[in-house]
Formats: C-alpha cells, structure tokens, sequence
C-alpha cells in the first residue's frame, strides 16, 4: 500500500505545504478524504499514519497535510521550528492552504491521478480545522462530504474567552503568548490573526457556513473535551439539522497522544475513525 510521506506542493503565500497521500494502488479512481488539522497541530501528530492506512486500506485516497503557517518547517515537519511563519498564520491562509490541496487533487496532471476521482471529494477537520473544512466545503462544491472531530463553532481560536485587557494588550503591542502543551515553547500570536478575523467575519462565520451546506455532514465529538467543550457540536447541529453527530465519552483527541507507539489507535479513537468511514462510504461512493 503506497504511502508517499512529505511531498512539497507550492502554497499561495510563500510557504510550501508538505503533504503525505496514502492509497490501495490499483489504478481504479478512489474518493478521496482530505485531513486539516487543528490549531497546535501537525499531520502526523497522535501516529495518525494509522488511520491514514486504514482509510487506504477501506478504499479511500486519503490526503493530510500541514498549513503552510503552523509553525513546522519541511525539515522538520513535527517540530515548531519556525515561530516567526507560526505568529504570521491565520484562518483566510489556512483556507487557501485548503483549496490548494483541493486543486492539486482535482488536478489532471497529479502524478497519483489514477487512483484518484476528483468527482468525490471528503474533507475531515479536526479542532480548529474543523472550521476550516466547513467554511471551505460551503465554498467549494467539489466537496461532497464533510466530517468535523471536536470542532470549533466558531473561528476565534485561542482569543474567544480572553478579557478585554488582554485584548487590549494584544492590540497594543501587536503579540500575545500562549504555551504549547506538548513541547512548553511559548507560542508567539500576532495581533493580525485577530484583524484577520474581522476583516473576513462573514466569511469565517462557521455557523452561517454550516448552514448553506447541502451535502452530508457528520460532527463528531467527545463529551468529555476539556478544549472545545461539547456544546460546540450541538451548535453545529443547530444550524445544520440534517447533520449526523456522534458522541462518544472522550477527550479533545479521542484518547491519543504524542508522540503515539502504540500498535493501533486508541479505542475512542478507532470509533470514531470507523464512524467516520461508514459516513463516506455512504456520502462519496
């Protein structure tokens, strides 16, 4: 089963955004599933190789990619390295980042074209990305399925509950500090990632967006998500009646960590990966 790690493809802003693309070679278009990872995040964080074969090995195409800004580097595509790119991102860049995959999965001179039909298209988002996916799918109708785990409801991540000194501080100075769980770096904002919001406020306004949507929508979350609390997916499923939503007794990753070594995912997790399969075999084939 080919999996082909860290391919380079040119972003809009500079940047490259390196990818990773996992399928059953057999010279038949297969839909396709698009990851975007969440705010702190990278695609391989949690072995998320392993869910990646398994879509493979169910009959999926299956595509994860790093945001140009998140603060990786191709070098070192799990490592914050770069926290000058990391203070400069923001939603407006990530939603390019995403329609860039898109197009270089639609395009008729991708090397992997065989294996791919760019008439079904899913995207997952996981977190942060969960908005990103749901913005794009209103925006994109090759997108014909859309999966969110542990979403956002809203695209003011990590500034929604601050108070307005803080807020105030940010504006004036131009850069506010959050610390990174994992690695315990402090994680430079850039007070454009806020003036980016509300310059672009309608657009990233994912309750309006899941609204539009008229393909399949599945939201899955973990009642026990300290990050995005639970009560995101009800929003989501109140804009949005037609969406399936799955609850499971989780946390924010559904029970993973990094870096993960274990042989498989953890159960949680593997719930959540088969629901999500079962919801595209049904929306894409």
């Amino acid at each position: 089963m080919p999996a082909i790690k860290n391919i380079r493809i040119r972003g809009r802003h500079g940047r490259p955004i390196l990818t990773d693309i996992f399928f059953g070679e057999n010279h038949a278009p297969k839909p396709v599933i698009i990851y975007a990872h969440g705010f702190n995040g990278f695609k391989d964080w949690g072995g998320f190789d392993q869910l990646a074969a398994q879509a493979a090995a169910a009959g999926f195409v299956f595509v994860k990619f790093n945001f140009a800004f998140n603060g990786t580097t191709p070098g070192e595509p799990e490592v914050f390295a770069d926290l000058d790119a990391y203070a400069d991102n923001n939603y407006t860049k990530e939603l390019d980042d995403l329609a860039v995959i898109i197009d270089w999965v639609s395009d008729k001179e991708n090397p992997y074209r065989a294996e791919i039909d760019p008439a079904r298209i899913g995207l997952i988002g996981h977190s942060r990305g969960g908005g990103i996916v749901l913005i794009k799918s209103a925006e994109d109708a090759r997108v014909k399925a859309v999966t969110t785990w542990a979403s956002v409801a809203a695209c003011k991540t990590p500034w929604g509950g601050w108070p307005e000194d803080r807020m105030m501080e940010w504006q004036e100075t131009g850069v506010q500090y959050i610390q990174n769980g994992l690695t315990h770096q402090q994680m430079p904002l850039h007070y454009q990632l806020y003036e980016d919001y509300a310059q672009h406020s309608e657009r990233l306004d994912v309750g309006a967006a899941i609204a539009r949507l008229k393909i399949p929508v599945l939201i899955c979350h973990g009642t026990e998500d300290t990050s995005v609390l639970v009560k995101s997916a009800y929003t989501l499923q109140a804009a949005q009646p037609l969406a399936e939503l799955f609850t499971i007794a989780s946390d924010h990753v559904f029970g993973r960590k990094h870096p993960w070594t274990e042989p498989a995912p953890p159960p949680e997790m593997q719930e959540v990966m088969n629901t999500t399969l079962t919801f595209f075999r049904d929306g894409l084939t």
